[in-house]
């Protein structure tokens, strides 16, 4: 991208105090500097981020079509749609696209860029792709089921009735989000619809613009001058990769960043009693947990299965290695979902677990590996659960890694284990069914690579039963289907679900108006002030 030199000597001021000697600083008045693990981006491209930290950077740099209120996300509102309408027989929704606005680049938002946003997204068949295709929508077809049928208005259309709200919520993930066409297509090659561009640059039209993203070191956001509602009070935004929470508290005592996105336990209490620094902390959607690969013939047994449910001291992670940041949880649906199972069956039971190994075969356990991202509460519980895994004989070997290296292994399916967080793409139920309890097709190439694909689950009755309720229109009787899914998902899953994730930052006193959502792409500083 191409950038003034007024710009760029304005993102130099802001870097040139991270140098400076320790004394009190103050980051600029204009700028918000947060630090954060980051090692997870692999991808800016909308059609492709699906994890956490790109999923916050597009939910600041883009918009879609729909929105919701984080705070009450049963309050749907349009954002590039001004309008929509349900079709008598449920099979599609036309939206009508708000009139006068425009992409940082100055192009105008019409109708056309979001048939070809919606469409790209599913030729492109990048990892949340699914969250578009589970509509009967593939390659071959949705140049025929999302299309324009007026200057101004869109039609989606699916192979099923399938439930507004569950369609209008999907439509809120980051695949979902609009890009500019005219912008995009400039940069296209080799007909890939200006991925490889797309994939560092930004074309969006969201309150910030993506200025530089610089791998396991920095992201760069600017205000966006044509964006089309209230111009966000900080000039720029910067994150800067600190994994560790020790030095992310120092710098946040000494006033060199503004926000603390990771701490630790101990970090959080030191911030409690600091006056010149607050704590804000909301509840989220996202789940921690283990993925137990069934390609591996000994967690390929059921009781192997079930006996690492019992091999985690789950109270104790959560009281000490995370306090404050997590509750135990074993379900697949976050508390606050439609029918989310609260039940919490596991807790660490060695003698259970040895009988349970016994009947499998391996009275003296078996070694086996698990991939672990390097940040410090991740080793933290991976070194606890190894320990309490050698009681009954597992030997774990942990294999650490940066984001990008855990995740594009367990994306292939060439780990053991794997320690995993995962946040909900949508506001509704079926965005973790479809992860955790469904694999369409287990083999090595299939189009659809769930969570479940992922650990090489193959479970065809169990997809039965999330796919019919996702079709129940009585909001009682499919959530009674969910818990139903959810018990037998307990007992026989490979997936030891351990924990549900309670956001956690620290900030100078200072700053205000920063939303934590129950996404990730939620999380908001558009309003933030200093």
């Amino acid at each position: 991208m191409h950038h003034s030199r007024k710009l760029l000597a304005a993102t130099v001021a802001a870097f040139a105090f991270f140098s400076a000697p320790a004394v009190k600083a103050e980051t600029p008045p204009d700028t918000l500097i947060q630090a954060w693990a980051i090692d997870d981006i692999i991808s800016l491209d909308p059609a492709e981020i699906f994890e956490f930290t790109a999923s916050e950077i597009a939910g600041n740099s883009y918009e879609g079509l729909i929105g919701y209120d984080p705070m009450d996300v049963t309050k749907i509102y349009g954002k590039i749609a001004e309008s929509w309408e349900v079709a008598e027989d449920g099979m599609s929704i036309t939206f009508k696209i708000r009139p006068g606005r425009t992409f940082a680049s100055g192009n105008p938002i019409t109708a056309e860029d979001v048939v070809f946003s919606l469409t790209r997204a599913v030729k492109l068949d990048k990892s949340p792709a699914f969250i578009l295709t589970q509509f009967g929508l593939n390659a071959d077809n949705v140049d025929h089921m999302v299309v324009q049928t007026g200057e101004d208005t869109v039609q989606f259309k699916m192979d099923k009735p399938y439930a507004p709200t569950l369609v209008l919520y999907c439509l809120t993930a980051t695949v979902g989000f609009i890009v500019d066409k005219k912008l995009v297509m400039e940069h296209e090659a080799n007909g890939d619809f200006g991925y490889e561009w797309l994939k560092t640059n930004y074309a969006g039209s969201g309150p910030f613009t993506i200025r530089e993203w610089r791998a396991n070191e920095t992201v760069v956001m600017e205000r966006n001058p044509n964006y089309s509602g209230d111009a966000p009070p900080m000039a720029r935004v910067i994150y800067r990769h600190i994994p560790e929470g020790a030095t992310q508290r120092l710098l946040l005592e000494q006033g060199d960043i503004d926000i603390a996105r990771s701490l630790g336990a101990e970090e959080i209490d030191a911030v409690r009693a600091n006056p010149d620094l607050k704590i804000m902390e909301g509840p989220k959607g996202s789940i921690y947990y283990l993925g137990l690969n069934q390609k591996n013939e000994n967690l390929a047994k059921p009781e192997v299965r079930q006996a690492m449910k019992y091999l985690v001291d789950y109270q104790a992670i959560a009281d000490t290695i995370m306090k404050g940041k997590v509750t135990v949880h074993q379900a697949f649906l976050p508390k606050g979902f439609l029918g989310a199972l609260e039940d919490t069956p596991f807790s660490l039971d060695v003698a259970k677990a040895k009988e349970l190994l016994a009947a499998a075969g391996l009275p003296d356990g078996f070694s086996v590996t698990m991939d672990t991202r390097n940040t410090p509460e991740i080793t933290g519980i991976a070194q606890a659960i190894q320990q309490t895994m050698g009681e009954a004989g597992i030997k774990m070997e942990l294999i650490p890694g940066d984001g990008q290296q855990t995740l594009t292994k367990y994306r292939a399916r060439n780990h053991d284990i794997y320690i995993g967080r995962w946040g909900p793409d949508y506001q509704d139920p079926h965005t973790n069914a479809d992860t955790f309890a469904r694999n369409p097709d287990n083999s090595d190439d299939a189009a659809s690579k769930p969570l479940a694909w992922r650990n090489a689950w193959d479970i065809p009755e169990m997809t039965k039963k999330a796919d019919a309720a996702v079709l129940e229109a009585d909001a009682e009787k499919r959530a009674e289907m969910y818990r139903e899914i959810q018990r037998e998902h307990q007992e026989t899953s490979p997936f030891v679900i351990m924990f549900q994730e309670i956001e956690v930052s620290a900030m100078r006193s200072n700053v205000n108006g920063f939303v934590v959502g129950p996404s990730f792409n939620d999380n908001s500083y558009a309003h933030v002030t200093k």
